[in-house]
């Protein structure tokens, strides 16, 4: 499974983190609008987001997260169903994080 943080909660794990990832997978126009300093795209919508997805090292914390949580929920899912372990959503994506105050 994943956990599915708040944005407070995300970037609290996050910073506690040591071998972590931040993984972003909107769109590319998405990403020009906003995104989250440090992370690494790769587009959900993509032919080759599962073959894409599937390189990073199952060993980190991944820490991912879309525009409103419901992407990077359904990428944790796919993620858990190939063996990986330490997924982090962003509940709410970034429509959440934007209305946050940190």
């Amino acid at each position: 499974m994943y956990q599915d943080l708040t944005p407070k909660e995300f970037l609290q794990a996050f910073e506690s983190t040591e071998n972590k990832i931040l993984v972003d997978v909107r769109t590319p126009l998405e990403i020009e609008d906003a995104s989250i300093d440090g992370h690494i795209a790769i587009n959900f919508q993509s032919a080759d987001f599962p073959a894409k997805i599937l390189e990073l090292d199952k060993d980190k914390t991944l820490f991912i997260y879309c525009r409103s949580g419901n992407r990077s929920g359904q990428a944790c899912k796919f993620l858990a169903s190939k063996g990986y372990d330490k997924l982090v959503n962003l509940k709410g994506g970034m429509l959440a994080w934007a209305e946050t105050d940190f």
